[in-house]
């Protein structure tokens, strides 16, 4: 089967990325409200997203593995399928056990969802030209994809319940012809299911894969773990990967302290919680904004800073202002200036950690091949999850003030410093014994012309064990075309 050229695999990625979170944002702006017009206590909704993450990490990494055993397109799928089962629960459900459940779905759906999509990118770009085929736009897109989703996904979620109770009240009728069962707050939720119906057809009619060998029990439960082991193996004993994953820590110490934070500080700006939770609806949307534009202007970064390193670096820097100018602001709310510098710092945090991921991801997966690719971003993901959680509890824990935003800061600052110089080349004694040789292409590494300006160049080929890929660079920094 011929592999699809790049640019339509980047339009189908773009196409997977924006119909899987768009369910999400639909969902975001009403999903707190639905649960305590259910009759939930805070308590128990905090139990619930605990429920949520708790799912997401312990189902991380065997998932990533799934994906990379199986194939990228069964594991995108049932993703899509349980999140839309999950959504539908969600929206209907009345009693803590079935929303637990649904919690438990919509986890098991997010730890499916990261990586097969941008592992299936990845490979097809590579499959029709090489190793070092261009990646860092068709992963830009992406980014920009899911942030511009989560943006009207946040807009249209969040408007539907307060249009359904407009003039005739329709919201008011659906609730009483359905018994209670569909309010107003359900809508968004439903309608998510049924974008995630399209999500789940569109995957598998156009995200084609080459033929894998026919998949047994056995060589799941045997390959699953091996995969795994192989992803962590990669974390500890490759530089560049290791700084990914650090990076990715950093960036969840800053979401967390943004995300955890700002609902609060909104509140007490606009002196009422309803009012602070609609101001918070638009800095959430503001920032998913921010973040399409910075990741939309991923590789313009790296052209002007000479390399995906220096991209990366420059990124992390802005987004640190940004956090700095958070938490310097968070001593005085009143007056303009205060507030004008909050914004500002707010919006260069998503701007920075937008232009940020792309470059990172273009890194990882020029060290990484397909045995392990989504398992690594998985890894990746964990990071994340897990130190944003652990930033969570901190932040929590002190003071309101300037000092909680100063420790996102402070460590978002450590993960840029971590880019300051540019990695080694990966050499043979990193490479994954569990994983399968599979040919490349030699590039910065070895000897050989690479692909330059989108040309197809011959190149020797040269056995190298699976798992890492010889380091590179990328293409315009071969020839200084671009």
């Amino acid at each position: 089967m011929k592999p699809l050229d790049p640019r339509a695999a980047r339009r189908r990625f773009v196409t997977v990325t924006f119909l899987f979170w768009l369910p999400v944002g639909l969902y975001i702006p009403s999903q707190v409200l639905l649960l305590t017009e259910r009759g939930m206590s805070l308590a128990v909704v905090a139990g619930l997203f605990a429920v949520h993450s708790l799912t997401v990490s312990v189902m991380e990494l065997p998932t990533g593995g799934l994906s990379d055993v199986l194939g990228r397109r069964p594991v995108l799928a049932a993703a899509g399928l349980l999140n839309l089962c999950a959504l539908t629960v969600m929206a209907l459900g009345t009693t803590v056990w079935a929303l637990a459940v649904a919690m438990f779905l919509m986890g098991s759906g997010r730890a499916l969802s990261s990586g097969p999509a941008e592992a299936w990118y990845v490979d097809t770009v590579q499959a029709h030209s090489g190793a070092g085929a261009e990646l860092r736009t068709g992963l830009a897109r992406g980014n920009t994809a899911s942030a511009a989703a989560l943006a009207a996904g946040t807009l249209l979620g969040g408007a539907l319940p307060l249009l359904l109770g407009l003039g005739p009240d329709p919201g008011a009728r659906l609730a009483g012809a359905t018994g209670g069962l569909v309010l107003p707050l359900s809508v968004p939720g439903l309608l998510g299911a049924a974008v995630g119906v399209g999500f789940v057809a569109y995957v598998l009619t156009a995200l084609p894969e080459p033929p894998r060998p026919p998949a047994t029990l056995r060589g799941v439960l045997r390959g699953v773990p091996a995969t795994m082991l192989g992803g962590l193996r990669l974390g500890a004993t490759e530089s560049l990967v290791r700084r990914v994953l650090l990076t990715a820590a950093a960036a969840g110490a800053a979401l967390a302290a943004v995300e955890l934070l700002t609902p609060g500080r909104a509140a007490r700006l606009t002196g009422a919680p309803e009012s602070g939770a609609v101001l918070y609806a638009a800095l959430a949307c503001a920032g998913f904004l921010c973040t399409a534009v910075g990741s939309h202007c991923a590789p313009l970064t790296a052209r002007l800073t000479g390399s995906s390193e220096h991209a990366v670096l420059a990124a992390l820097g802005v987004s640190t202002t940004g956090l700095a100018l958070l938490g310097v602001t968070a001593a005085w709310d009143d007056g303009p200036a205060p507030l004008a510098l909050a914004a500002l710092g707010y919006a260069l945090v998503y701007l920075g950690l937008g232009a940020a991921g792309p470059n990172e991801n273009d890194l990882l997966h020029r060290r990484v091949d397909s045995t392990v690719r989504a398992t690594a971003l998985s890894v990746k993901s964990l990071a994340l999850q897990s130190v944003a959680a652990l930033t969570g509890l901190v932040a929590g824990s002190l003071p309101v003030g300037p000092l909680p935003w100063l420790v996102g800061a402070t460590a978002l600052l450590l993960g840029a410093l971590l880019w300051i110089r540019r990695a080694k080349p990966s050499t043979a004694s990193h490479l994954s014994p569990v994983l399968r040789s599979e040919e490349v292409v030699l590039t910065a590494s070895g000897s050989g012309p690479v692909p330059c300006c989108g040309s197809r160049v011959a190149a020797p080929r040269a056995r190298h064990s699976g798992g890492i890929q010889p380091a590179s660079s990328p293409p315009e920094q071969q020839c200084g075309c671009r």
